[in-house]
C-alpha cells in the first residue's frame, strides 16, 4: 500500500490552503456543515471540511462513506470540463461524488439532506448485501 492510499489520498502539501478555505467558507458551505454534516448529524457519519484529496481540495469528505460532496457556485458554470476531470480523478480514488449548487443548499436544504440520506441508505444496503 502506498502512502497516498494509507491516509485516503491526503495531500499534506495542500494543508495550509485547505485551512485558508475552511476559514473563508461560503455561506452554502457553512449552512450545509452546521445543519447537516457537523457532529455526525448525517446518520452518525463523520465528515471533514476542505479536505486535501490527491491534487484537489474537496468541500466535504467522509472516509467511512467513501463520499465527496462538492458545492458549486457561479464560477463552476464556466469550468464544467475541469470539474468533470476532477470528478473522474476523485472517483478513480474509489469515492462517490455528489454535487449541489450553492443555491440548492441555501433554498432547498431539506432536498439536499434527503439526497444525502438516500445515498447513505443505498451505501448501507450495499454493505449488508456484501456481508
Amino acid at each position: 500500500m502506498t502512502s497516498a492510499h494509507s491516509n485516503n489520498h491526503y495531500n499534506r502539501n495542500l494543508k495550509e490552503f485547505a485551512r485558508e478555505l475552511r476559514n473563508n467558507s461560503t455561506l452554502a458551505e457553512v449552512v450545509l456543515w452546521s445543519k447537516v454534516l457537523r457532529k455526525r448529524q448525517l446518520r452518525g457519519y463523520s465528515f471533514l471540511r476542505q479536505r486535501p484529496l490527491g491534487n484537489y481540495i474537496v468541500d466535504f469528505f467522509s472516509k467511512d462513506l467513501k463520499l465527496v460532496i462538492e458545492l458549486d457556485g457561479e464560477i463552476h458554470k464556466f469550468r464544467r470540463s475541469k470539474d468533470k476531470i476532477r470528478e473522474e480523478e476523485i472517483k478513480g480514488f474509489g469515492y462517490s461524488v455528489i454535487r449541489f449548487d450553492n443555491e440548492e443548499v441555501l433554498k432547498a436544504l431539506s432536498n439536499v439532506q434527503r439526497t444525502l440520506e438516500e445515498f447513505v441508505d443505498s451505501f448501507e444496503r450495499a454493505i449488508e448485501v456484501k456481508e
